[in-house]
């Protein structure tokens, strides 16, 4: 009698522990933090995207969800590449990624770097917002992640230590580092230059060291690395491709929050993201551009291409972009360019 007693006791606690509790009993697998890939570290406007939303999402759950920031890609030895296939498997639990850095394992992510597509702020923001941005989500769920919201690193810009570029003929011959995408190599070797594909961990020694003569990378990344004082003395304004941030989960970590807080994340990236593409835009968007001015103070000749000028630089590339354009997929880019053309 007791122990029947005892097992209905336990049998109705349990119960209500499900009935009552079963918020607390759903959190009770949560990791004690979950580690966060970033390639930038919290003194630019990419790191500190993550920091911000590891910060909303810590607050917003009255801690229950914690991110740990691991910049330099250091759970993949600072390999970039490697970031969303470390995130598909597990080593990564989610990211504030590039979609330079994702496009060998997402193509379509290769849109974005199809030179001078995005001429403005306005047409990078027609891309993300729009019927592009989503049909971009829903590849990169295709792909095996969760991906949350948009946020930027911004247009980049090219710099080098010999001399000003103004066309296309400015470029031959120079060592320009760059990622690791087969287009960017596609572009700049159409331009004339030596492209080196390289970490960024690589890229600032062999700056200072002259064994590369340049770099192309958002202003904010210029001045947060110091470029100048690696011998980066010369800036082109060209805006050939942009660099759109994902902020983003690994499958089976978002499958094991609760509906709730799952909410919480994706709106705390929403918000996060919102920020950081202010922090990325600063400087850039204000009358006069004084970042602009910034970089002129610290003694960087800095050129910005006239219409013509540009126009060559596109005349130059635009068998690249054809030939991209066929391997992106020829009705996304052309969705794409619609867009572009409508934005406001």
């Amino acid at each position: 009698m007791k122990l029947r007693t005892f097992l209905t006791t336990a049998l109705a606690a349990a119960a209500l522990a499900v009935t009552t509790n079963g918020f607390a009993q759903s959190t009770a697998a949560y990791k004690p933090e979950y580690r966060m890939s970033l390639v930038l570290g919290t003194a630019f406007p990419w790191g500190k995207s993550g920091e911000i939303w590891a910060n909303f999402v810590r607050e917003r759950t009255q801690g229950r969800i914690n991110f740990k920031l691991y910049p330099g890609v250091s759970l993949i030895q600072g390999d970039q590449t490697r970031e969303f296939s470390a995130l598909r498997q597990g080593v990564i639990d989610l990211a504030v990624g590039s979609t330079i850095n994702w496009s060998p394992q997402v193509r379509q992510l290769n849109l974005f770097s199809m030179p001078f597509l995005m001429p403005d702020f306005a047409a990078i923001d027609a891309l993300t917002t729009g019927e592009v941005g989503a049909q971009l989500f829903k590849d990169i769920e295709r792909a095996g992640a969760v991906p949350l919201a948009w946020g930027e690193n911004g247009y980049r810009e090219i710099s080098n230590s010999k001399q000003a570029i103004k066309t296309p003929a400015d470029l031959k011959g120079l060592k320009i580092r760059v990622v690791g995408s087969p287009l960017f190599l596609d572009t700049f070797t159409a331009l004339g230059a030596n492209p080196t594909q390289m970490s960024w961990a690589d890229a600032q020694p062999a700056m200072a060291s002259r064994a590369v003569d340049g770099q192309e990378n958002p202003l904010s990344v210029f001045l947060a690395a110091k470029l100048p004082s690696v011998e980066q003395k010369h800036l082109t304004l060209w805006g050939y491709v942009a660099d759109p941030l994902i902020f983003v989960v690994n499958k089976d970590i978002w499958a094991s929050w609760t509906e709730a807080d799952r909410a919480i994340v994706k709106q705390a990236a929403i918000d996060a993201g919102k920020e950081g593409k202010a922090l990325a835009r600063k400087g850039l968007v204000e009358p006069g551009k004084p970042l602009v001015k910034q970089l002129t103070d610290m003694g960087v000749t800095v050129t910005e291409l006239t219409p013509e000028q540009r126009a060559e630089f596109v005349k130059v590339t635009r068998p690249v972009y054809d030939k991209w354009k066929n391997q992106i997929g020829a009705d996304l880019v052309t969705k794409a360019e619609k867009a572009v053309a409508a934005r406001r």
